[in-house]
């Protein structure tokens, strides 16, 4: 991935039109110019949104595009380039068409309103372009297209984007293209989506789809997996390289926020599914429960901390994070089943004493979503802990699920942990994850953001969609439970050991496997695989990408290891088997279609 300068701007300050506040004023021409100035309700019948705080923008379809348009293009000038700025915005549509061209930056969400992606319809221009030069997108990050249809303005909608970009309950026109002018890209997501024309992969090195349906699929390159669709391109791995699974097993859709006629929010949590393919909402309501606003504390970044989130917690509330940076000095501690903990706007809670960002009871139907989670200067043992240690509890009927949480050591500041993703509950669902220590910004470097694991499993019979995870210093991915599943890996091992003897995991191993599953487990199966390296130093080799015990129940399927530069290698695939990335005089990207 290439480095580039972010953009450090002065953070802006929105007066948003559109959030409802009573005023009591004797002055009817001020109440006036208020209601004109209100985008988020169409009557005064209506009820006024909660207080989403001044980085949510809510939009009405009765509001003039060209004023619409005037808030976004604000937004958009300021996280264009802002890759590792403080800046987080949200930008909701209440049911209704409207006319806009919407990019889609650094840290912003874009929601619609609707109980179905079709109640919101933008006919425009809706896209994620390339932040880098030259159309390069392998650095477009953490921003969110979800629940609204797009009528793209030429019949194509551009989606040019890498890790930590869901495109979830989407419903496009037409063509999407996942590139930009066919630059680099390197991987995504797609979820519960419906595309009526094709969808144009071009260069991105892996994708995964799932529970989404289209017209046509095009385009090939490492590592493209499907699961749960109806309707996948021809042809199996390795030529062209896809993977498919027909049915999705066990998935909890992410919850969204919704409006109803009378104005009245409220967070939708979709049904688990089994044996699943294709979109939730062909009947326009997606099968699950409704939770009121009511429900919800409501947190905001400039207000809220540790303490008072806990506080709401304890009670019994739901919490809604509000667009920010969070800085904790003691875990936000989930205690109760079923709670729902959602961030707007990619939300980021940073620990700053060394603990755990988050915790959890070991409970069932606890919900953790859209939240990015940020390592603070002092190490901590881990970021998001999900159940505590020897967790045991069954969850099979109502699991745990996290979705599209994302987690950073390092690139926007001083970051340091131990593990940043650590599972113990059974049961547990990850639907789309990108576990990132950075390899470019500020503060990175093998002695300054430490990091040695990405994701530690130890719950039994866990199970992984979309799971990225990049540049830690030691196991990418450590497994110990048992009857694990992960549907698409993507992972580039660390840049930067300065030597061999640095990058040495055990004698006669070097380095640390990216995919680890410990010598004690009994059962485990991963579909779709791709590990990377782009070593700095010469000298550099890791002796295998994925390593697991030989047991006709630990299965793994359609693997690919690549060398994006000249320097080292991946000496095998998984264990002994797949061969070297260094062979002279050309680079070789070993495939492995199953093992044992």
């Amino acid at each position: 991935m290439h480095q580039h300068e972010a953009n450090r701007g002065k953070k802006m300050q929105f007066v948003p039109p559109t959030i409802v506040r009573t005023v009591r004023t004797a002055s009817h021409s001020l109440s006036l110019a208020l209601l004109l100035l209100t985008v988020s309700t169409a009557n005064a019948a209506t009820a006024p949104p909660p207080d989403f705080g001044s980085n949510v923008l809510i939009f009405n379809h009765t509001t003039p595009s060209e004023t619409i348009q005037s808030q976004i293009d604000k937004i958009y000038a300021t996280q264009r380039r802002n890759e590792f700025g403080p800046e987080r915005n949200a930008i909701l549509f209440l049911p209704g068409n409207y006319t806009v061209d919407v990019p889609i930056g650094f840290y912003t969400q874009v929601l619609g309103l609707g109980a179905s992606p079709d109640s919101v319809q933008i006919t425009g221009n809706v896209h994620s372009d390339a932040a880098a030069r030259n159309n390069n997108a392998t650095t477009t990050f953490w921003r969110a297209a979800e629940n609204f249809c797009v009528v793209p303005t030429n019949g194509t909608m551009q989606w040019a984007v890498s890790q930590a970009a869901p495109f979830r309950r989407m419903h496009v026109q037409g063509d999407i293209v996942l590139h930009q002018n066919g630059g680099w890209a390197s991987g995504g997501w797609m979820s519960d989506t419906l595309i009526d024309g094709n969808v144009a992969a071009g260069p991105q090195q892996q994708w995964i789809s799932r529970n989404s349906e289209w017209h046509s699929w095009t385009g090939a390159n490492w590592n493209m997996v499907f699961v749960g669709i109806p309707n996948p391109p021809e042809g199996e791995w390795p030529k062209p390289p896809y993977t498919k699974i027909a049915q999705t097993p066990i998935v909890r859709e992410k919850p969204f926020l919704q409006v109803d006629s009378s104005g009245d929010y409220s967070v939708r949590v979709p049904a688990i599914r089994t044996d699943s393919t294709g979109i939730t909402w062909h009947a326009a309501i997606t099968p699950g429960k409704t939770i009121p606003i009511a429900q919800f504390y409501i947190a905001h970044p400039n207000r809220d901390n540790a303490a008072t989130i806990n506080e709401q917690l304890a009670r019994g509330k739901n919490l809604l994070l509000t667009p920010g940076i969070y800085d904790l000095t003691e875990p936000i501690r989930v205690t109760h089943a079923n709670t729902v903990v959602m961030g707007l706007g990619f939300a980021t809670l940073r620990p700053v004493n060394g603990t755990a960002a988050m915790t959890t009871a070991d409970a069932d139907g606890i919900i953790i979503a859209g939240i990015l989670f940020d390592a603070g200067p002092t190490q901590s043992p881990v970021l998001l802990e999900v159940g505590p240690n020897q967790s045991h509890a069954n969850h099979d009927k109502n699991p745990i699920s996290l979705h599209d949480v994302f987690f950073r050591v390092g690139g926007a500041g001083v970051g340091r942990t131990i593990v940043n993703l650590q599972i113990n509950s059974n049961d547990t669902i990850i639907d789309h994850t990108w576990i990132w220590r950075a390899d470019h910004g500020a503060n990175v470097g093998w002695d300054a953001n430490t990091s040695a694991n990405g994701l530690v499993v130890n719950g039994n019979n866990v199970t992984a969609y979309g799971l990225f995870v990049e540049h830690h210093q030691q196991f990418q991915v450590l497994w110990n439970g048992n009857g694990g599943r992960t549907y698409f890996y993507q992972s580039e091992i660390p840049y930067d050991p300065p030597d061999q003897p640095s990058y040495t995991s055990a004698p006669g191993t070097n380095g640390w496997a990216s995919y680890k599953v410990a010598d004690a487990v009994t059962s485990h199966e991963a579909w779709g695989l791709g590990i990377y390296s782009v070593f700095r130093h010469p000298d550099v080799v890791l002796t295998r990408a994925i390593e697991v015990p030989v047991n006709p129940k630990v299965r793994f399927h359609d693997m690919i290891t690549v060398a994006l530069d000249d320097k080292g290698e991946i000496s095998n695939v998984i264990n002994d088997t797949g061969g070297p990335t260094a062979l002279a005089p050309h680079r070789v990207t070993p495939q492995v279609t199953n093992f044992p």
